[in-house]
């Protein structure tokens, strides 16, 4: 009798329709990701009415993309994961909907998945997951120190005050004249220039791991529209460079300090600003100074929205006897618990 978990994964919670499947938790079979970067870029920002037109039209096609790059068919499957929240609520919709349409049809559970808890568990795709581990999560929306002793477990020691470090990057990426998403092309610039710019770092009160990057990114527009009032000119490297200079700093000497108090065997790092070059090598290069933890990095294809960390969040569930019922409904507000 075969014992293998096969599972859909559906993602959709802002611009990226995506659907994958994968086996036992662990093993990616198809990772299928259609962007809509384009279509926003030219608004500087997700729209999210376009947004969700782009998932109506897109859904239908990643899913059987994936399904026949696996190899699968929907009667081997063993359930059918999908992002409940947090995100935009229309887009969210489109994948809740097509993941209830196609339980129903074939008889097969559904399991509802957080997108926080997906981003943590892409790590799981390239490393065993070791308890008591830390997870930092870095992306447009959100900013967080998660705690986890066991699976399916989260305990939220840190969040962001204000602004998310993502959604600073853009500001500041915007501010700086550069495309959306600003995050890339910040990372390139900041390896170009030099830190020459004196910029505050929020470390909020003694022993928080709370984030705040709006008093920052107020800081590099105040300093660019104070040099423009006196007609100097500021190289946008060094600008690039001192800002992320200031965020990498915050986010790595939290990270290593509440590491160390929660005593981790494990420090993951997840989320779309995962993929800047800037915070992995300087994570690596602090964590290098921690004896007996180690640091797992998803690659690049893993950090940014897919539904192959959706397939792998929901094998655990799964695991766990966690189901959804047809009642099941888009949540963007939804709490990681």
């Amino acid at each position: 009798m075969n014992h293998d978990i096969y599972v859909l994964g559906i993602e959709t919670s802002c611009d990226e329709t995506a659907a994958a499947v994968v086996k036992n938790g662990t093993e990616i079979l198809s990772n299928i990701v259609a962007s809509q970067m384009e279509s926003h870029k030219r608004f500087g920002g997700v729209v999210p009415e376009i947004a969700s037109r782009h998932h109506v039209e897109q859904i239908t096609f990643v899913i059987e993309e994936a399904m026949n790059q696996a190899g699968v068919s929907f009667q081997q499957l063993s359930a059918i994961a999908v992002t409940q929240g947090p995100g935009l609520v229309g887009a969210l919709l489109i994948g809740v909907n097509a993941a209830k349409a196609l339980a129903f049809a074939y008889g097969l559970p559904l399991v509802a998945v957080h997108h926080i808890a997906g981003h943590i568990y892409a790590n799981r795709l390239v490393a065993d997951m070791k308890f008591p581990l830390l997870s930092l999560v870095v992306s447009g929306g959100h900013t967080e120190l998660v705690y986890m002793e066991e699976h399916g477990k989260f305990q939220v020691i840190g969040e962001t005050r204000d602004d998310a470090a993502g959604e600073a990057y853009d500001k500041v990426a915007r501010a700086l004249n550069l495309p959306y998403p600003g995050g890339p092309h910040i990372d390139r610039l900041a390896h170009e220039g030099k830190v020459t710019i004196d910029l505050p770092r929020a470390w909020l009160e003694e022993g928080s791991y709370d984030f705040s990057f709006s008093g920052l990114k107020s800081a590099v527009l105040n300093t660019l529209h104070n040099a423009k009032q006196r007609g100097e000119h500021i190289d946008p490297k060094d600008m690039a460079a001192s800002f992320q200079a200031s965020v990498i700093d915050v986010l790595v000497t939290k990270t290593v300090n509440a590491a160390k108090e929660y005593n981790v065997r494990q420090v993951l790092l997840a989320g779309g600003v995962a993929a800047n070059r800037g915070l992995r090598a300087e994570l690596e290069r602090k964590m290098a100074e921690l004896n007996g933890i180690e640091l797992v990095i998803p690659p690049l294809s893993l950090c940014t929205d897919n539904a192959a960390m959706i397939a792998a969040a929901g094998t655990v569930l799964f695991e766990q006897g966690k189901r959804a019922d047809m009642a099941l409904n888009a949540d963007p507000s939804l709490e990681l618990a």
